[in-house]
């Protein structure tokens, strides 16, 4: 399976069956991502050092306003697209198989997990994996602890406070909180 192929099938949502192509694909993705996200969370690097590691743990340039506080987990890496000017604060897990995009000055807090893979619930298929990106939208603010699942997008200027598991789509200049989240006000 070439790169192309498998985005072009998480884009379209596409069942990862146990023992397929896309599986194999994964798990050959996750040793490169898991190698290039050790040498990122070892040492001191400088931010110009962190940009470059992390161009390679994503296979694209990173804005020179990017800043991440280490550590950083993800087990694939190659489906984080991030605009311009984001904040990831310290410990965040990135599950990105499915995509996650981050609009322009989004802020991501401390151990924030994002997810892009469901399992299936019929016991026999439990290791079928179902892929759903997130969408983060501009100038998005993401609480520490916060939770989004597969499928999510938040509109711009959203906030998700501390906390969160976000399941549902987030209108823009929103606040949501709580498990599940609910919107508490507009911003």
């Amino acid at each position: 399976m070439t790169d192309k192929e498998f985005f072009d099938a998480m884009s379209r949502k596409e069942t990862i069956l146990k023992g397929s192509e896309a599986q194999k694909f994964i798990d050959e993705k996750a040793q490169e991502a898991l190698r290039i996200v050790a040498e990122l969370n070892s040492g001191f690097h400088s931010p110009h050092e962190i940009r470059e590691i992390f161009g390679l743990l994503t296979g694209r340039e990173i804005d020179p306003g990017f800043m991440v506080f280490l550590p950083f987990y993800t087990e694939f890496g190659k489906n984080i697209h991030l605009g311009k000017n984001v904040f990831i604060n310290f410990c965040c897990h990135f599950q990105d198989q499915g995509g996650i995009y981050i609009g322009d000055g989004s802020q991501i807090g401390p151990h924030v997990e994002m997810a892009t893979l469901n399992h299936d619930l019929e016991m026999e298929k439990r290791n079928d994996l179902h892929p759903a990106p997130i969408v983060i939208g501009k100038r998005v603010w993401i609480g520490a602890n916060a939770t989004i699942l597969p499928g999510v997008t938040i509109g711009d200027g959203a906030v998700i406070a501390a906390g969160a598991v976000v399941t549902k789509d987030v209108p823009a200049h929103t606040v949501v909180g709580g498990v599940p989240a609910k919107v508490i006000k507009t911003c």
